[in-house]
């Protein structure tokens, strides 16, 4: 066999293989306590409720805001074509019916991919330095746009739901190389 077409066909393997130890990573890592903020990153909704994925990043995110009463919280989703209301407006009620008060909660509300949620809340809202929560497959490729836009970023890992987490790692896998070529 060809040296080149044996290389071409280690290439998607060894991909796999590294981007699913750096999301284990970023999903492993330990939060400083010391961050301002929290951003929640969103995710489907079924009419207007929380889909799985979302409600654990939610549930994550009340975690640590019940724990630190003095942080402020950015929800950021916009509104997609099957939903009712934006992802963020679903996520402020959630967390105010679950205890957190309407005067933490900071809505960012026009974004449509993991780029806007972190773009338009970091320039709404001046954040420097936040905790974002999202699902364990997600946080790297997160990380990676924070890092670019100059946010610094510490992760909070929710729990990827089982039965979409294949759909979801092969997604990312794909998503990761475009945030690599595209995303600014």
């Amino acid at each position: 066999m060809n040296k080149w077409l044996l290389l071409l066909l280690l290439l998607p393997p060894v991909y796999v293989v590294y981007i699913t130890y750096c999301m284990k990573k970023t999903a492993n890592e330990k939060v400083s306590h010391t961050a301002p903020c929290v951003l929640i990153l969103g995710a489907k909704l079924f009419g207007d409720k929380p889909s799985l994925s979302l409600q654990n990043r939610l549930d994550v995110a009340l975690g640590y805001l019940h724990s630190h009463p003095k942080v402020k919280v950015v929800v950021s989703g916009g509104q997609g074509d099957d939903e009712d209301i934006s992802e963020a407006l679903s996520m402020s009620r959630y967390l105010m019916e679950n205890g957190i008060g309407k005067e933490r909660i900071l809505l960012e509300d026009r974004s449509t991919s993991t780029y806007e949620n972190i773009k338009f809340s970091k320039d709404l809202y001046d954040i420097k330095h936040a905790v974002v929560v999202s699902n364990t497959y997600h946080l790297y490729r997160a990380k990676i746009i924070a890092d670019r836009i100059g946010m610094k970023m510490e992760a909070l890992a929710a729990p990827t739901p089982k039965r979409s987490r294949k759909k979801a790692y092969i997604r990312e896998y794909a998503a990761v190389i475009k945030t690599i070529l595209k995303d600014y």
